[in-house]
């Protein structure tokens, strides 16, 4: 892990990258909270209504929360070509770059036992490796980064689609013991069946996500959002950049929901479908966030989003290992005779605004933690 407080140099960044990292993160680290705040206390019928939007469906389906983790994962593969291009310039070979790719792989895996796999416990019959979105980062960057490596882009094109493909053969046409073939119940389907093969102990006995076998489309999503990379890289002008990637978006969502008549859109398995569709609404929030950052220059209204995305991982680890809403209460816990129904939004506002005040120091500081 790398903390560097010298100074940064932010010129030249296509800040809508920072910036839609920081949105992806906001909902993570309070902004949904404050939503629902808000809506129980406001008693909006309209905003209630939207509620399911900001809850992951139970298992077929989509909704709004489940494009944060996807959109993460996109994100990490638009920064990609940036950052081996960098890497490459500075006269970096490609071996020195796939040691320190493994390197982030493994601090990757390492955290997501921290946040999500009860590292902490110190109990090995406890310990989740394999569990959770950094693990997920960490094996999509993995496959990314030894595709970039190894492959043209061409190449790099066939190699996602023949992962979608390959995942989507195997996942209807073995069968699984007790179950048959393209069983795609929670309990039932191939990606279930593997993990809890190989990772026997070390997975929760209610946990229905799938890991092992999504390595291919973790790795996929990971490479639309490498595709959009390259875009942003080349030469075309930015309204240019904004159609072709407006045009990705509608042909991804519209072959996600096609594919998904024979191979449902589901998030717990990272269905090929589901890569689609997730990345074509990915694709279409960065054209929205470049077109108006980048290439308007309307940046001041996505200030406090860039602050989080300039530190996400920083900010990710921290309000999964400590719960701000305890500072938040110092300064707020004593109103709640007054605030009644609002007492909720309330106290997610305190918190995230601490949260969000921490961010804004370490930015003022020009302190970035990466890994």
């Amino acid at each position: 892990m790398n903390k560097s407080g010298q100074t940064v140099k932010l010129s030249g960044r296509i800040e809508s990258i920072d910036a839609l990292r920081g949105f992806d993160m906001f909902w993570i680290i309070g902004g949904t909270d404050i939503v629902r705040g808000f809506a129980q206390g406001s008693g909006n019928r309209l905003l209630q209504s939207l509620m399911p939007q900001f809850g992951h469906v139970s298992w077929e389906g989509f909704h709004f929360y489940d494009l944060i983790m996807p959109l993460f994962l996109f994100i990490v593969g638009v920064a990609m070509p940036f950052s081996f291009r960098k890497r490459l310039g500075r006269g970096d070979s490609k071996k020195e770059i796939f040691k320190h790719v493994i390197k982030r792989v493994v601090i990757l895996f390492f955290f997501g036992m921290m946040t999500q796999g009860n590292l902490f416990e110190y109990n090995w019959s406890r310990l989740h490796i394999f569990i959770g979105t950094l693990p997920a980062i960490g094996a999509g960057y993995l496959v990314a980064s030894l595709l970039m490596l190894t492959m043209n882009q061409r190449s790099q094109v066939v190699a996602t689609s023949f992962f979608l493909l390959v995942y989507w053969v195997l996942m209807k046409l073995v069968p699984v013991p007790g179950y048959g073939a393209g069983v795609l119940t929670p309990t039932g389907n191939l990606g279930f069946y593997l993990d809890h093969l190989i990772m026997q102990g070390f997975l929760p006995e209610d946990r229905v996500y799938t890991q092992l076998l999504n390595i291919m489309t973790f790795g996929s999503t990971v490479m639309l959002g490498v595709f959009a990379g390259y875009l942003l890289q080349s030469n075309k002008t930015g309204r240019e950049k904004v159609m072709l990637l407006l045009d990705m978006s509608i042909g991804a969502m519209v072959l996600g929901l096609l594919w998904g008549l024979w191979f449902p859109i589901i998030k717990h398995i990272w269905s090929s479908s589901f890569v689609l569709f997730a990345g074509g609404l990915s694709y279409l929030l960065l054209a929205v966030f470049y077109l108006i950052i980048d290439v308007f220059g309307y940046r001041k209204w996505a200030f406090g989003f860039t602050v989080i995305g300039m530190n996400s991982i920083a900010v990710y680890m921290a309000t999964h290992l400590y719960h701000f809403r305890n500072i938040g209460a110092i300064f707020v816990g004593g109103l709640a005779r007054w605030t009644g129904a609002w007492n909720d939004c309330v106290q997610t506002l305190a918190a995230f605004a601490v949260v969000w005040l921490i961010l804004f120091w370490m930015y003022r500081k020009k302190t970035f933690i990466n890994i």
